[in-house]
């Protein structure tokens, strides 16, 4: 076992059994605001290209379709949805996805395949030579990505040709300076760009 799992597993399992009476609040909340399963589960490719499925609490309306970017005030976002996401709280399920191993708690944010498909092969590779992490640079960065994306006549045309590529460039350097030093400073980092 690395270190780094190690440290996952400490930060993860304590978590888990701390948070678990939020979880159900939350569980709750989604069932009592929309129809629906509580959770949304979607493929996403993790290290060494593996694909897996990410768990978040659901946020959108099932039975709604759409592109797969999330834009501004989406109309397909649920009441309970927005406070979900503003405060990231719809992200938490993701411990479960740190604690089968799938992703790490700091990491290259992983993409859904027709993304990954447009990395750069030698890129690709060094990106997804480490674990894909709940936070990391990008994820702080473009926090209010869907506010950034609302205000573009072309989304889905801007995410792949400026963001796509500044992410990218975040996660390279990530993968360039990572540590476990590193790990706690971006979750800090992260807890202190949604709180404050």
């Amino acid at each position: 076992m690395t270190s780094k799992r190690l440290f996952d597993l400490c930060c993860v399992l304590p978590s888990l059994i701390l948070i678990s009476p939020l979880f159900l609040l939350i569980a709750l909340w989604i069932k009592l605001d929309s129809r629906g399963s509580v959770f949304f589960l979607q493929i996403r490719i993790g290290q060494f290209g593996k694909p897996f499925k990410i768990i978040k609490f659901r946020t959108m309306c099932p039975s709604e379709e759409g592109p797969s970017l999330t834009i501004g005030r989406d109309a397909r976002i649920t009441r309970c949805g927005h406070f979900l996401r503003q405060y990231k709280l719809d992200e938490l399920p993701q411990l479960i996805n740190v604690l089968k191993g799938e992703m790490s708690l700091v990491g290259p944010r992983p993409e859904v395949p027709e993304y990954v498909e447009l990395y750069p092969d030698g890129i690709k590779e060094y990106v997804l030579s480490v674990p894909v992490g709940i936070t990391d640079y990008a994820s702080i960065e473009f926090r209010n990505e869907s506010e950034i994306l609302a205000t573009s006549q072309r989304p889905e045309m801007d995410y792949v040709e400026k963001i796509l590529p500044l992410k990218l460039a975040y996660h390279q350097q990530y993968v360039k300076e990572q540590s476990l030093y590193l790990d706690f400073k971006l979750i800090l980092r992260t807890f202190r760009r949604i709180f404050w």
